[in-house]
């Protein structure tokens, strides 16, 4: 392994070690004092030390999860099993860690469930980034992704979790429990989506203008973008028109509509929103890409 590869492995393995802390820190500090169902094999560990407390969380966790492993070693690989190994061994130790530590008191649920689902989400963002999961749950979404790649990874979580979540407002007889179980489960899939694709926005802007000429060249030689002309015609006038198609990221924007409208005050500026942008100048595409 060239110096460049192992430096590479070591900051993603870092990255994962402070995940894996900050889930545990999350799951013990706002989930678990406070009886907030938990999605995925956490919360079916949540389930057995409900009934037999003798049962750590964590090992229990570690022990659900082998099967999983086993199974999804074929589809996803030796490279990204063995991170998620590490991320959830070290999660599920952090979670036994960091209940032993502290003794970790109840706070409002409400507050539990938006900065649980935020740490959470965050953290497990984070993993996902870097080829791995926490197994259980997250694995399994991860399954999911080779077959529906066009969900995004919070939307699958959310719905492999929500059987879980019922059973264990189930266990712990608590309908509040399922319902603030919820709410930090669907806070948790934004904070994950805006992990892994918000930093990836991207925006569209359609104009049309009589002086076309001069904005796209304006366009291509200060902005450092492509623009693209589309043919298009008025429907009330039946005229030709000329369209331009450029794409650009969030902190052009504004750069964009003062180039434009320096040049034409009249011209008409659509900008629309672009969830994913491969190509030169933007994210390059990788095969089974989140």
């Amino acid at each position: 392994m060239n110096p460049a590869t192992f430096r590479k492995q070591l900051v993603s393995f870092l990255i994962i070690t402070l995940a894996a802390a900050a889930y545990a820190i999350g799951f013990v500090w706002c989930y678990e004092p406070n009886n907030i169902a938990f999605g995925g094999i956490t919360g079916l560990a949540q389930i057995v030390n409900h009934l037999i407390p003798a049962v750590p969380i964590g090992v229990t966790v570690i022990v659900l999860n082998l099967p999983l492993f086993l199974l999804g070693w074929r589809l996803l690989g030796g490279r990204m099993l063995l991170g998620s190994l590490y991320a959830m061994a070290l999660s599920s130790l952090f979670i036994d860690l960091f209940s032993s530590l502290w003794d970790w008191q109840p706070m409002n649920p409400m507050l539990g469930c938006i900065f649980g689902g935020l740490i959470l989400g965050v953290a497990l963002g984070l993993v996902f980034q870097q080829d791995a999961t926490t197994g259980g749950t997250d694995l399994a979404a991860r399954l999911l992704k080779l077959r529906l790649a066009w969900l995004p990874m919070g939307k699958l979580l959310m719905a492999v979790d929500l059987v879980v979540i019922v059973l264990v407002a189930l266990a712990f007889r608590a309908l509040d429990t399922m319902l603030y179980g919820l709410v930090a489960l669907y806070i948790s899939s934004i904070a994950m989506d805006g992990v892994l694709y918000g930093l990836d926005n991207a925006k569209v802007a359609y104009i049309v203008s009589e002086r076309n000429g001069e904005i796209s060249r304006a366009i291509v030689e200060q902005l450092e973008r492509g623009v693209t002309i589309l043919q298009g015609q008025g429907a009330y006038t039946g005229a030709d028109r000329k369209v331009l198609l450029c794409a650009f990221k969030q902190r052009e924007i504004a750069s964009i509509k003062n180039l434009v409208k320096q040049i034409d005050p009249d011209a008409f500026l659509i900008v629309c929103p672009a969830h994913e942008v491969l190509g030169e100048g933007f994210r390059a595409y990788r095969k089974n890409d989140l």
